[in-house]
């Protein structure tokens, strides 16, 4: 009896690890067909969206088309075994699109060796998610806030109108176009190629863009025509492609796709590579992709969770993230993760779990075999304008303004990011953000705020009178709060010297008010430290209270 009550906990155990590791064990028993007919509706939704979408973020981190479709088959695949996340869209995004580009493209150049390249960012994804996998398992999710909701709003914004400028190429049918990522850069190389832009080119991208843009009004307007701006993609590729095939117009200088290679994911495993003077280079933009990947999917997942109800583990998040990554890099894809604006098709699709992603890979999967000849004459132009059509939801100039309002330093670290994004690289965006989050960390634990405390009347509640215009303070009673939970070397002196200011300030004040400085009782007599936050003193901490006590007793105020 006793050996088959520990086999049976044995096999408890077994059972609640793989669960964690494989949510879809847990759901997969109530999974009933009423769900599926849902899930099966948003994920076709989602592959009308998902299919002109990848093609085009393919073309962005500089792959050839079929890349972005693969990545839009086995990652979301993987993510629905070990996701937790019921609405998450799993593919290609542009954000991390264009970070494999910047980042992989000063390493190997992708026009001289595209080979190398593609090779360069396949490793560079088996190092992103192995990063990815191990935050999780090693329960790392706090280095993902090292980037601020300050410096993501900044990022993003930034990141938007370079992926916007660096669809000029496409739209204006330039041939040469600079590898930097710099505003400056990309117009001055749009101006020097002006004699070669193409009309038609242009006219093309731009009608559809319109198009594109209305069918995302309407479907912000009316919530229940959702449909509408999910399908405008794949019917502006459809309508473009015919149009070009009929006309000739590939005859008269409109850039097409061409040849797409069609097919399930061929295997890459042979194609990495980890020995070689690059392999630490690879390893550190994985890292960086990584992070940003991260980021943006668990901001995505978190925020519909939040709606649905439902708690989301950041480092299960992780590790489903690390793992399809790292399965991505052995089947020909690059770096996935969870993208706003096809998780947002998604619900309003009325998805119910994870099935929705696995319907789209295999739609995703089937057009692959059967419908990639159809794109030959597919117009380059309307996949720049379908990626220019997603980028408005990247600027959030409303949420720019809250920051201001709330928090200058967190304001500060936004506009960091963006004007370092937009200014010198994507690199150094991020590397500012992070930069300028941090200085605010410094500064706000060697600058603690403090704060005069007044009583409100009729009561014994002591609370901050610059929140509260009714407290009052108490003739003779000075009461401060101190907010930092560790008064250390670094802040010590900066506390004493803010409370001897703070009691000298009072009682000038005060003795201002009176008229006559003969009446002592209007003089501070009594300081009241509120430290109830304070969690931690050093030796620093406590010289500081000594010196501020026996200072206080020298102007003949007490410490109770």
């Amino acid at each position: 009896m006793h050996t088959c009550s520990k086999t049976g906990r044995r096999l408890q155990v077994r059972a609640s690890v793989l669960q964690g590791l494989f949510p879809i064990l847990q759901w997969c028993r109530a999974y009933k067909a009423t769900k599926f007919k849902n899930d099966l509706m948003a994920g076709l939704t989602l592959a009308s969206l998902s299919i002109p979408q990848s093609i085009g973020y393919a073309n962005l981190a500089k792959l050839d088309p079929q890349y972005g479709l693969y990545t839009s088959a086995v990652p979301p695949l993987i993510y629905a075994v070990m996701g937790s996340s019921r609405e998450i869209a799993i593919g290609p995004v542009a954000v991390v699109s264009l970070l494999v580009s910047s980042l992989v493209q000063n390493v190997v150049d992708p026009s001289i060796d595209p080979l190398a390249y593609r090779r360069f960012v396949f490793t560079v994804t088996c190092f992103a998610g192995i990063f990815q996998a191990a935050f999780g398992l090693l329960r790392l999710g706090f280095l993902v806030d090292l980037l601020s909701h300050a410096a993501i709003v900044g990022f993003m914004g930034g990141a938007a109108i370079v992926i916007g400028l660096q669809q000029l190429k496409g739209l204006l049918g330039i041939a040469h176009f600079t590898r930097k990522t710099d505003i400056i850069s990309v117009l001055q190389s749009v101006w020097k190629s002006h004699h070669t832009w193409n009309a038609q080119n242009f006219l093309l991208g731009c009608t559809f863009l319109i198009f594109l843009l209305i069918a995302r009004l309407v479907g912000k307007k009316k919530k229940k025509l959702f449909w509408i701006p999910a399908i405008a993609p794949l019917l502006s590729v459809i309508l473009s492609t015919l149009f070009v095939f009929l006309t000739r117009a590939d005859k008269h200088g409109v850039q097409i796709v061409a040849h797409i290679k069609g097919g399930l994911n061929p295997s890459s495993l042979h194609q990495l590579q980890f020995k070689g003077p690059h392999v630490g280079e690879a390893a550190r933009i994985g890292l960086i992709i990584a992070g940003v990947a991260l980021t943006e999917a668990i901001a995505v997942g978190r925020s519909f969770a939040s709606i649905r109800g439902y708690h989301l583990d950041g480092n299960k998040e992780m590790v489903a993230m690390g793992f399809m990554n790292m399965a991505g890099s052995l089947t020909s894809c690059y770096v996935a993760t969870g993208s706003f604006s096809r998780t947002a098709v998604n619900f309003s699709a009325g998805c119910e779990t994870v099935v929705s992603n696995i319907v789209m890979a295999v739609t995703v999967l089937g057009s692959l075999v059967l419908f990639t000849k159809l794109l030959y004459f597919t117009p380059i132009a309307i996949l720049a304008s379908i990626i220019l059509s997603a980028l408005p939801g990247l600027i959030d100039l409303n949420e720019a303004y809250k920051i201001w309002k709330v928090d200058k330093l967190d304001f500060l670290a936004c506009i960091g990011a963006f004007f370092g994004v937009l200014f010198a690289s994507v690199e150094i965006g991020l590397l500012t953000a992070v930069s300028i989050s941090f200085l605010k960390i410094i500064v706000s634990s060697i600058r603690p705020g403090t704060e005069v405390l007044g009583k409100l009347p009729g009561t014994n509640v002591f609370c901050s009178i610059s929140q509260y215009k009714m407290a009052v303070k108490v003739p003779g009673l000075l009461v401060m709060r101190i907010d930092t939970a560790l008064l250390c070397f670094a802040n010590a002196n900066f506390v004493k010297e803010r409370i001897i200011r703070w009691v000298t300030l009072g009682e000038e004040q005060e003795l201002g008010e009176s008229g006559d400085s003969d009446h002592h009782k209007d003089k501070i007599q009594v300081l009241i430290l509120d430290l109830s936050k304070l969690m931690n003193i050093d030796t620093s901490g406590i010289i500081a209270l000594e010196e501020l006590h026996k200072r206080l007793n020298s102007l003949g105020k007490s410490w109770p």
